[in-house]
């Protein structure tokens, strides 16, 4: 059975995935170059770049390209148009997302409010999450990447494929 999100069509435009890590140099002009497997997950036609705005969880950077905003935006409508929790994301998403066009060479200039906020002090590193990527400190992102793996490994049980047994013993199936 398609979910809701599903049967709307929603994420069905999504192609690529972002994948690994990379760090590059921030340069004195806020020139930073994108990796080139994340440029080729965005190129879509209708915008040559990558969109990023301000984490609500932390002191990085969210990004993802058009396709990702158009999901957000149908998520978004499928709540009351006055709740609360829909204009905070909007707010939080959409308000602060920056569109950063891609040069000749692959880099995007990011703005010095987005770089302090994520304290990239002349080096960044890309993080491929699937549909989206992150943009961290490579410092505070080695800290973190600890942690998730830590809980990822707690977790890894909740992973299974629809319709399969849950792998805890308690033949439950979604």
């Amino acid at each position: 059975m398609l979910s809701q999100i599903e049967a709307m069509g929603c994420f069905g435009g999504y192609q690529g995935m972002f994948l690994s890590r990379a760090t590059n140099s921030l340069d004195s002009k806020g020139r930073i170059s994108v990796p080139a497997d994340f440029r080729a997950v965005v190129g879509d036609g209708t915008f040559d770049g990558i969109i990023v705005w301000p984490s609500f969880d932390g002191a990085y950077l969210e990004g993802g390209g058009i396709a990702l905003m158009r999901d957000y935006q149908v998520l978004l409508e499928n709540m009351d148009p006055y709740d609360d929790a829909r204009i905070a994301f909007e707010r939080a998403i959409f308000a602060e997302s920056r569109r950063l066009p891609f040069d000749a060479n692959g880099r995007v200039s990011l703005p010095k409010e987005l770089a302090d906020y994520a304290e990239l002090n002349g080096q960044a590193t890309f993080i491929g999450l699937g549909r989206r990527f992150e943009v961290w400190n490579p410092e505070k992102y080695e800290a973190k990447s600890t942690s998730a793996r830590q809980m990822a490994r707690e977790n890894r049980h909740r992973l299974r494929l629809v319709g399969r047994p849950n792998p805890s013993g308690s033949g439950a199936e979604q």
